[in-house]
């Protein structure tokens, strides 16, 4: 037989009516407590790796994604052989993304068939048709940077909203620049404060340890994307550096 306990308010014990509470009843619910909107905490690039220990210290410090650069141009530039065995032990932690500058199908076939990537960075002129072809060629999935010197450079990125599954705006690059990024200039973030795009979208230029949480409060980047902040020479990645930009991504 089941037990019963009579219940009297501790108020009010004369005015309360007995009430009978089975011992063997589940307890009544509890209101649910709703949690306050959380931004996600950003993720990190390191781009124009070239070397194991470089390699090593973006996999500790929790780089979500690892650049490998192939344009002549570009003081990181590898060969897509050396890139495939540098990537070997990034599968699965981070995924792995060429960076590529109007490559033609030979140059994609290549370095897809040495260094498997996850991702495939445009970073030159290519059309809205040219990343989905690339896409569709490779398999894998396409990032296409947009470069940026005001908010209609941003306006013009809708184009590839369904070629590419991510955009990065990056500054855009002087005139007379022999390359499209990499440069270390940074531009007005707050251009991009309040845009909201079809998927997490990657800001780039001009990013170091000591301005990384500075640019995701001006921007709302989800995800930062460094190259020569983290390089104590051209083209010269230093572990140290990595490691605390990453520190200061994962603070901010």
């Amino acid at each position: 037989m089941t037990n019963v306990v009579q219940i009297r308010s501790p108020c009010h014990p004369e005015e309360a009516a007995p009430a009978a509470v089975s011992k063997d009843a589940s307890p009544p619910l509890q209101p649910r407590h709703i949690r306050p909107y959380l931004r996600a905490m950003a993720q990190a690039k390191i781009c124009g790796l070239s070397t194991p220990e470089t390699v090593t210290a973006a996999l500790a410090g929790g780089a979500a994604y690892l650049g490998f650069m192939f344009f002549e141009k570009s003081p990181r530039n590898i060969e897509p052989e050396l890139a495939g065995r540098l990537a070997a032990p990034a599968r699965g932690p981070a995924k792995v993304v060429a960076v590529v500058v109007d490559p033609d199908d030979a140059a994609i076939d290549r370095i897809v068939a040495q260094l498997r990537p996850d991702l495939i960075q445009l970073h030159g002129k290519e059309t809205p048709q040219r990343a989905a072809a690339i896409a569709q060629r490779t398999g894998a999935g396409v990032i296409k940077v947009m470069p940026v010197s005001d908010a209609s450079d941003i306006d013009a990125a809708a184009a590839y909203e369904g070629a590419a599954d991510h955009l990065m705006f990056e500054t855009r690059p002087p005139k007379d620049a022999d390359r499209p990024g990499g440069l270390g200039i940074t531009f007005d973030w707050s251009l991009l404060q309040g845009r909201r795009f079809a998927r997490p979208w990657f800001l780039a230029g001009g990013l170091d340890p000591w301005n990384a949480a500075e640019a995701v409060s001006q921007s709302g980047a989800p995800i930062l994307d460094v190259s020569s902040g983290v390089e104590r020479g051209p083209g010269v990645k230093d572990p140290a550096l990595i490691s605390a930009f990453l520190e200061a991504v994962r603070r901010a």
